[in-house]
C-alpha cells in the first residue's frame, strides 16, 4: 500500500523559502536561521520513507494586496504578467527537481504514471522507489486567457483550481467570472482535473454543475468539523460525490477541530481527528469512493497547528493506523489513501 497526497506546496516553499525538497526536513530546519519561519515538514526523503508515492504538486501565487501575505513571503505579484513569471519559476523548479534527480518524475502521461507504479511494487526496495509528482495550478491567475492554458498544459499541468483567493477567473468569495466560464470550457477539452478547493460555496456548487471533466477538492474538510470559509458544507459535499468526486482531507487543525485555536497545545488534535473527518465523508457519500488525502502539511503552518503525531511528511503513515483502529477494512484504508486518487489520475493523464 501506498499513499497518494493531493496537496503539497513542493515549489512554493522553494520560491519564497529557500527549502530543498531533496534533503530531510529536520535538515531544512537547521538550515532556518530566523525562528519565526515556518518549519519545514516535507522532503523527498520523508515522502519515501512515508510511503508517499505521488504527490500534487502545487504552483501558488499570492496577491501583493492579498490580506493572507505573510512576512516570510518575499515574492507576490501585481499584474497577470507577474503572476505567470513567479508560476513559470515554480514549474521550472519541478522540471529541475526531476531532471536531477532519478527518484523524482513528473506525471504527464500514463506512461509516467505507469513508471512509478511499478517501483512501488512490493518487491521494490525503498532505494529504488521513485516520487511521482502531479503539477497542480493552485489558482489560474498565472493563465494569461484561457486559450493560453494549452502552453501549461504542455508544461505540465494536470490539475487547476481557479482561484485560491481572487482572481480573473474567480471573485473571491463570489462568483465564477464570464472568463472563468470559459476557461472551464477550455479546460474540459483538455480532460484537466478540476480543484475547487478554493472556490467559495456557490462558485464551488457552480462548477460541479458546470464542469463537464474530472473534479476533486484537493485539500479541504468537512464544515461539520471546521468554521474555516473553504470548508465544504454537507450539501457540497454530496454534490461533489454525485459527480464521482473525491474531497481531500487536510491535516490542518482548523479544519479537524472547531473549537482549536492556535495557542492550544499540539496534543490537543491528533490524527484520530483526522480519522474523524474521513469517516465523517463515508458515512454522509455512503461510500469511501470520495475521500482522500490533501495534507497541506508543508502550508506554511506552526508546527502546533498540525496534529500531535505528525511532524514531517514521513508520519502521514500513520494514518492508516488511525484508519484501521477506527474499523475500516484493509482494502477500504487502500482506497482512501491512495487508490480514490489514483483512481482520478488515470481518468485524465493522456497516453503519452
Amino acid at each position: 500500500m501506498f499513499i497518494v497526497d493531493a496537496q503539497q506546496n513542493i515549489a512554493f516553499n522553494a520560491q519564497q523559502l529557500g527549502r530543498d525538497f531533496t534533503r530531510w526536513a529536520w535538515h531544512q530546519r537547521e538550515d532556518d536561521a530566523d525562528g519565526d519561519l515556518p518549519p519545514a515538514t516535507v522532503s523527498l526523503r520523508d515522502n519515501l520513507l512515508g510511503r508517499i508515492a505521488i504527490v500534487f504538486g502545487s504552483i501558488a501565487v499570492i496577491s501583493e494586496s492579498s490580506p493572507a501575505l505573510r512576512n516570510w513571503q518575499r515574492f507576490s505579484y501585481r499584474t497577470s504578467a507577474d503572476a505567470s513569471e513567479l508560476a513559470r519559476w515554480q514549474m521550472d523548479h519541478y522540471k529541475r527537481l526531476a531532471d536531477d534527480n532519478d527518484a523524482i518524475r513528473l506525471l504527464r502521461t500514463q506512461a509516467d504514471l505507469a513508471a512509478v507504479l511499478e517501483s512501488w511494487r512490493p518487491e521494490k526496495e525503498i532505494g529504488e522507489r521513485t516520487q511521482g509528482i502531479v503539477v497542480a495550478l493552485k489558482g489560474a491567475e498565472p493563465i494569461a486567457e484561457p486559450l493560453q492554458f494549452e502552453e501549461w498544459y504542455e508544461y505540465g499541468a494536470r490539475v487547476v483550481a481557479l482561484a485560491w483567493g481572487p482572481t480573473r477567473y474567480a471573485a473571491g468569495g463570489g462568483d465564477i467570472t464570464r472568463l472563468g466560464y470559459e476557461l472551464l470550457e477550455v479546460l474540459a477539452d483538455f480532460n484537466v482535473l478540476l480543484d475547487i478547493s478554493g472556490l467559495s460555496q456557490r462558485a464551488a456548487a457552480d462548477a460541479i454543475d458546470r464542469y463537464e471533466g474530472a473534479l476533486l477538492a484537493s485539500h479541504a474538510g468537512p464544515r461539520q468539523f471546521g468554521g474555516n470559509p473553504r470548508a465544504l458544507s454537507d450539501e457540497l459535499i454530496r454534490r461533489l460525490s454525485e459527480r464521482d468526486g473525491i474531497i481531500g482531507i487536510m491535516v490542518y487543525n482548523p479544519y479537524l477541530r472547531k473549537d482549536w485555536h492556535p495557542s492550544d497545545p499540539k496534543r490537543r488534535v491528533t490524527v484520530s481527528h483526522w480519522a474523524d473527518a474521513v469517516d465523517y465523508v463515508c458515512q454522509l457519500t455512503g461510500t469511501v469512493a470520495h475521500v482522500g488525502l490533501g495534507s497541506d502539511i508543508d502550508g506554511g503552518y506552526a508546527y502546533s497547528s498540525l496534529p500531535a503525531e505528525i511532524d514531517t511528511s514521513s508520519d502521514l503513515w500513520l494514518l492508516r493506523r488511525a484508519l484501521l483502529e477506527r474499523g475500516f477494512a484493509a482494502e477500504d484504508v487502500s482506497a482512501i489513501l491512495g487508490g480514490n486518487m489514483l483512481k482520478k489520475l488515470k481518468e485524465v493523464l493522456p497516453e503519452g
